[in-house]
């Protein structure tokens, strides 16, 4: 009788960062491996960069920008969402203007963070992302 092989582990998670502020991709670079060293991580320096990972990668979680050089982070999202509707995204911005805001929860935010960056927020909105990715696979 040949055994039985039972595979309780469930699939890694994978990120995406799209981000234009070379100093903010540099630590992001080092920090997320180090806080999620379990997550694929993929970055992109600009909308149509992101939009291309996205489509190779096909990543859980897409942290952007809302300003980006190109194709700006809401018009990515919403070609994301066309193809994966249920991919989370963390918005980063600078911005506060409702009409921006009020675009992105028309796609499905799970949070938004303030610039400057803070990192304690970005990994409390990256675990919540990761929680209820969780919840929701078999």
């Amino acid at each position: 009788m040949e055994p039985i092989q039972i595979q309780n582990s469930r699939p890694a998670l994978s990120l995406l960062v799209v981000e234009d502020d070379k100093t903010a991709i540099e630590v992001i670079r080092v920090i997320i491996p180090l806080k999620f060293p379990k997550i694929t991580f993929h970055v992109a320096g600009d909308g149509n960069m992101g939009l291309a990972l996205f489509k190779e990668y096909s990543p859980d979680i897409v942290v952007t920008d809302i300003n980006l050089p190109g194709m700006d982070g809401i018009q990515m999202a919403e070609q994301i969402k066309a193809m994966k509707s249920d991919t989370r995204f963390i918005v980063l911005t600078g911005y506060s203007d409702k009409i921006r805001m009020d675009k992105f929860n028309e796609i499905g935010v799970c949070n938004y963070i303030s610039k400057p960056l803070d990192l304690k927020k970005l990994f409390t909105a990256i675990e919540k992302c990761i929680e209820e990715i969780t919840l929701e696979r078999p």
